[in-house]
């Protein structure tokens, strides 16, 4: 990865894991995971190697790690990773054959991590999920859906809104 490479991902995942922080300052029923938006965003502007796209995506898990109000914040450890490695490949996949590749691409990698995220918190605290939930998985199942999706609709938005200035900057600092 080059130099220029890596500092357009540090800013962005800077920028997305201090909006993600004020955020979680809110305290509100729903936090967005803006990192999630801003790695991809990174991901698919430079368009990174496979084992590139992998460590942006491990050091996204740390900063979420960090800075979340989850219920089980080290399992960004894992759905992070995995977000990033779905936003690399569905984006090489989509990227010449779908006019809005970067929309449908952050879309569906936010659902894939936030499904991970949620899959391995089910698995590592089910218990303390079943206690809150009143012994009905389902409960949580009705309350996360909503929140991964809305989430992955409102993280699609922003990366399409920022896509476009975003590559004619890094156009136009190239040429």
């Amino acid at each position: 990865m080059k130099s220029k490479d890596i500092a357009i991902t540090g800013v962005l995942l800077a920028i997305g894991a201090i909006l993600r922080y004020f955020l979680a300052m809110l305290h509100t029923p729903l936090t967005p995971n803006m990192i999630i938006a801003f790695y991809c965003l990174a991901i698919i502007l430079i368009q990174p190697k496979v084992h590139e796209a992998l460590g942006i995506g491990i050091v996204s898990g740390i900063l979420s790690m960090l800075i979340s109000s989850s219920m089980f914040p080290p399992a960004n450890l894992v759905s992070e990773p995995v977000g990033a490695l779905v936003c690399f490949g569905l984006y090489a996949l989509l990227k010449d054959r779908v006019k809005l590749a970067q929309t449908v691409t952050t879309f569906l990698a936010t659902l894939a991590s936030g499904f991970t995220f949620a899959v391995i918190a089910i698995f590592a605290i089910g218990a303390t999920i079943l206690a809150k939930y009143n012994g009905n998985i389902w409960a949580f199942v009705a309350v996360f859906v909503p929140i991964v999706v809305i989430t992955a609709v409102f993280n699609a938005v922003i990366v399409q809104i920022l896509y476009l200035p975003s590559n004619r900057v890094l156009v136009r600092g190239s040429a």
